[in-house]
């Protein structure tokens, strides 16, 4: 069978054109593929959402509420815009948890202040005179203490503050009037010495003032006496009954699975970034440059190692189109092994009727037999070599009582050879005939020849294909051999991809040395349809 001359290879206009546009598949496509490690992270996070549930105990809230009153002279006074009638509810927050009620707090919990303070949290709603004390703890019992022990707290801390204010006012209220008292006696004792005279009359008037400023003394300091000092009440306490947790524990568990699924996804595009491998056919063709000769898919059922024989059949179409005989292809790959498609090539190519021979020097040969024998059942059969016997044109006579198909039977020999030996030393000695072992092709077969369909494949070594028309070399991986480049040197390559798993930086490095060795590849095969 003749090769057709092959065809230059048009440009590609996918890897000459313009930057290639990302859509939505392209991102997703990155976390499915590492789907592994994703799920692995997402259990990671739902693992650690578990451990905290079950391990740290759940958080528990006590509120009390505390209504705020202002402290003023006269309560029953309607109220205005005197500033004695408002409450800065930013001040009083602040006196809440101040350091004098979380001390006493803490003397009354048994605790720490900082950890008190850090459960103590006092809300003030808009546009209202009131304190919501939260406590939050472990113990529902000491969130309920806490919580009322807040609020009472900053009553008496307030109460004491107002009270030692008024206690300071009628001290000096009591000071101004024990010297207004001493003024009137002085005075009274003057005018009583001096009555009937001027000096009698004035005294007299300044003990009228004196009085008046006593009696407006005694006045202010009973006001300031009967003030209420009472800063505010306890509308509402902590319960048991109202205790409620702190958030929801499930949340927790989907809070860690959609965390770790989320980290999981950052994770792998990070991993993608480092260790980018080849997704689809623009990834193959943008990595090594070279056209695409065909690719080779898996069955649906995922870890199956036989491939599409239809694909295998396309990629040596393409190979056969661009060859021509004696033609010696080298199938190239980084680091995966090729024997599987070299085997398929090899009975896809003898099928046509080639003579195939496949060579391989890494101790593979007999791998390469038993795929070869494998994929020779798939092939299809032959429409020009029916299985039923044409029928016999009407009108043959056939012998009767014999079958029409059975040959004439030769009458044996009366002297078989060796029957009779002779005695003669020079009579020729008669061997019986060998027959010789056939193929269905009709051609004799050797001990290491395959016949497949109209063809056949061969196997050996490099060396020992030197003398066959088309050889197929399987090559070993190119990181850590070289023989599949040297041989490329004196026929072509083929570079096989595999999905998922080769890495582009080895692509371009592999197409690299075969460029730098004089060699121009005739195109890559995409196979596999796995993940890594």
């Amino acid at each position: 069978m003749t090769d057709a001359t092959p065809a230059p290879w048009p440009p590609d206009s996918s890897s000459s054109g313009g930057a290639r546009v990302v859509t939505l598949s392209d991102l997703v496509r990155v976390p499915m593929h590492r789907l592994r490690l994703v799920v692995a992270v997402a259990l990671v996070g739902l693992l650690a959402a578990l451990g905290y549930v079950l391990l740290v105990p759940a958080a528990v809230t006590a509120r009390a509420v505390v209504a705020v009153r202002p402290v003023v002279t006269d309560a029953f006074t309607p109220s205005g815009a005197g500033a004695d009638r408002a409450v800065n509810m930013n001040v009083e927050s602040g006196l809440a948890t101040g350091t004098e009620v979380v001390q006493r707090l803490a003397d009354a919990v048994g605790g720490e202040p900082r950890d008190v303070r850090n459960a103590l949290e006092v809300e003030v709603p808009t546009g209202g005179q009131i304190l919501r004390f939260t406590y939050q703890t472990h113990d529902a019992q000491r969130a309920v203490q806490g919580a009322n022990l807040a609020a009472r707290s900053y009553l008496d801390v307030r109460r004491a503050m107002y009270e030692q204010q008024r206690a300071e006012m009628l001290r000096s209220y009591d000071a101004s009037i024990a010297k207004v008292v001493a003024q009137q006696t002085a005075v009274q004792k003057r005018a009583s010495s001096a009555k009937g005279t001027a000096a009698g009359d004035a005294a007299l008037a300044e003990l009228s003032g004196l009085n008046n400023q006593l009696t407006q003394l005694n006045t202010a300091r009973t006001e300031i006496a009967a003030v209420d000092v009472n800063p505010g009440w306890v509308t509402q306490t902590a319960e048991r009954a109202l205790v409620t947790s702190a958030g929801h524990r499930p949340l927790y568990l989907v809070a860690g699975l959609l965390g770790g699924a989320l980290i999981g996804v950052v994770l792998a595009y990070a991993w993608e970034s480092a260790d980018r491998r080849v997704r689809s056919v623009t990834d193959g063709r943008d990595a090594t440059g070279l056209p695409l000769l065909g690719t080779v898919r898996r069955p649906p059922f995922r870890g199956s190692p036989r491939a599409v024989d239809a694909d295998i059949r396309y990629v040596a179409m393409a190979v056969a189109e661009r060859v021509r005989q004696p033609a010696r292809v080298a199938l190239v790959t980084s680091r995966e092994d090729v024997t599987a498609l070299t085997a398929g090539l090899a009975v896809a190519l003898a099928a046509d009727g080639r003579e195939v021979f496949v060579a391989d020097d890494s101790g593979r040969v007999e791998r390469l037999r038993a795929a070869v024998l494998t994929d020779r059942g798939r092939l299809p059969l032959d429409p020009s070599r029916p299985l039923v016997p044409k029928p016999r044109p009407a009108g043959t006579p056939t012998a009767s009582g014999a079958p029409a198909d059975t040959p004439a039977t030769r009458r044996p020999s009366p002297h078989p050879p060796g029957s009779r030996p002779s005695t003669d030393p020079d009579a020729t000695l008669t061997l019986p005939r060998v027959a010789s072992a056939r193929t269905d092709n009709g051609r004799p077969a050797s001990a290491d020849e395959v016949t497949v369909g109209v063809g056949s494949v061969r196997f050996g070594t490099w060396r020992q294909g030197a003398d066959h028309g088309l050889v197929l070399f399987n090559a070993p991986p190119a990181e850590s051999d070289e023989r599949g480049v040297a041989v490329a040197r004196q026929g072509s390559a083929v570079v096989v991809i595999e999905r998922d798993r080769s890495r582009q930086s080895d692509l371009r490095r592999l197409v690299e040395r075969l460029r730098a060795a004089g060699v121009t590849p005739l195109g890559f095969v995409l196979t596999r349809n796995g993940r890594a």
